[in-house]
């Protein structure tokens, strides 16, 4: 390999004479170890060698490199050089950044609650199983005369499962939350309760937990992070049911509409029906999930991704447990008389959407909103409702500023001094306790102590009279040999 006069490399004690091949120091080791360079100027057949280095190593490159103006055909070359060398130490550390969590996503796996609620027929059951790939809920049999005219109420079923999102091997721990019965009886407010106080009682346990001196490393969080609402396809907008529902829930839950069975709809029906629900959705302002993104803050592929998955809403959702093959390949399908309805093809339905959404890309800010905006306001209330109960309670009055979010906040403060002043009692008395058993084993040691001192005074006193009887033998024997010669 030759090089143009004049040309050097410093750095690494990697040194090249003018016209003379690279020389490059033995590999010593293959740990990895960081390099500067501190001044690079060769061609471009140099950049190859000093690269194939650099991965031969296994070194962590931090280049300084000197901006060079184009002004030449060989400045030109010079610069793209430096700019794929760059742009390699770059896509290597960006790629081990992303290998070290998806290590981690496959060892600890990820925690992801989904709840499904909707009327009876409108495909929760059929989307579960094929979101999972597998059967995870059973369809409900009606079929006995006996009792398909009784009316139970809604049941809540929660159903964890292990699945597999990548080849990486990353592993979700998917808690799917079925809602049976909802939507069959004729009024329909014990289902509204019966399912918000889920929701309710899966923030209290976190907030217990937190309240804990010891906390238990072995807690689940169970709570949800998305509710998908199945919409009947009935071709119009929203029922007063479906309206009532996501009210309700909105404030604890992210609340993502979905038309069930869209197969059932034609094209022209689907987006009219899409431009109905979306339209009452704005009319009677209704908090749901309608995947945010800031245009100044966010990169263009974000932006991009949420206007477009924005834009699909309410997704229509087609769900098939059925394999076929079509064209020499295996698909989920649903077959008609007329033709077939792939469950993955996005001109037949938005399943795929939908299921890249919930496990792949929003997976995150899903659970950060549950945790940080959902959680904390449920937060706030709890905590208020318990300042109030306290005050009532002592005969304080607060019925004038109860609304007012500044003494909520006041008030949310004091409880929270309140709870660690307790939890300061406690470890007081747990302080007083530990100090009281180290005073009764401080007395035990002094007891013991003067128990010993005695019992080796009581030896001196016995063994002075021995040892003056030995000393008085000793003399009686030292007189008697003197006498006799």
């Amino acid at each position: 390999m030759r090089c143009a006069a004049g040309e050097s490399v410093a750095g690494a004690g990697v040194a090249m004479n003018p016209c003379k091949p690279l020389e490059l120091p033995p590999i010593k080791q293959r740990a990895p170890a960081v390099v500067t360079i501190h001044y690079v100027y060769v061609s471009v057949n140099c950049f190859v060698n000093l690269q194939f280095y650099h991965q031969s190593c296994h070194l962590h490159v931090r280049a300084q490199l000197p901006s060079i103006h184009p002004s030449t055909p060989a400045a030109r070359v010079e610069n793209s050089a430096q700019d794929r060398f760059l742009r390699s130490i770059s896509m290597s550390t960006s790629t081990s950044a992303i290998k070290l969590r998806r290590k981690k996503n496959v060892k600890k796996g990820i925690q992801f609650c989904l709840m499904v609620c909707g009327a009876s027929g409108t495909g929760r059951t059929t989307f579960v199983n094929t979101l999972c790939g597998r059967q995870v809920l059973t369809p409900l049999d009606a079929d006995d005369p006996t009792t398909a005219h009784l009316e139970e109420g809604v049941k809540i079923k929660p159903v964890t499962v292990e699945l597999e999102l990548d080849e990486e091997g990353t592993r979700v721990s998917l808690t799917i939350v079925d809602t049976p019965g909802f939507g069959d009886s004729i009024d329909n407010e014990a289902s509204f309760s019966e399912i918000s106080s889920y929701l309710e009682r899966q923030y209290d346990d976190i907030l217990a937990e937190e309240s804990r001196i010891k906390r238990n490393p072995r807690f689940r969080d169970n709570r949800v992070h998305v509710l998908l609402y199945f919409v009947q396809p009935t071709g119009h907008g929203l029922r007063e049911l479906d309206i009532e529902l996501m009210r309700r829930l909105s404030p604890r839950v992210n609340v993502i509409p979905v038309i069930g069975k869209a197969d059932s709809l034609t094209p022209l029906e689907l987006a009219e029906s899409k431009k109905l629900i979306m339209e009452d959705i704005e009319h009677y302002r209704i908090p749901v999930y309608n995947f945010p993104y800031d245009i100044e803050e966010d990169d263009e592929d974000t932006v991009e991704e949420n206007a477009e998955l924005r834009g699909l809403m309410p997704f229509a959702i087609v769900g098939s447990e059925e394999v076929i093959e079509i064209d020499g390949k295996r698909v989920r399908a649903r077959q008609y008389p007329w033709g077939v309805v792939e469950v993955e093809n996005p001109r037949h339905s938005d399943f795929l959407a939908i299921r890249s959404a919930l496990l792949h890309s929003h997976l995150a800010d899903l659970k950060e909103i549950t945790h940080d905006f959902l959680y904390e306001n449920y937060r706030t209330e709890k905590l208020s409702k318990s300042v109030a109960s306290a005050n009532e309670a002592a005969g304080i009055n607060t019925e004038s500023d109860s609304l007012d979010p500044q003494s909520l906040a006041s008030q949310s403060v004091r409880l929270k001094e309140e709870q660690l002043r307790r939890e300061e009692e406690k470890l007081r008395e747990i302080e007083l306790k530990v100090q009281r058993e180290i005073n009764e084993k401080r007395q035990e040691l002094l007891a013991r102590e003067s128990q010993l001192k005695e019992l080796e005074s009581r030896m001196g006193r016995e063994q002075t009279p021995m040892s003056t009887q030995h000393i008085l033998t000793e003399d009686d024997e030292t007189d008697a040999g003197a006498s006799h010669p």
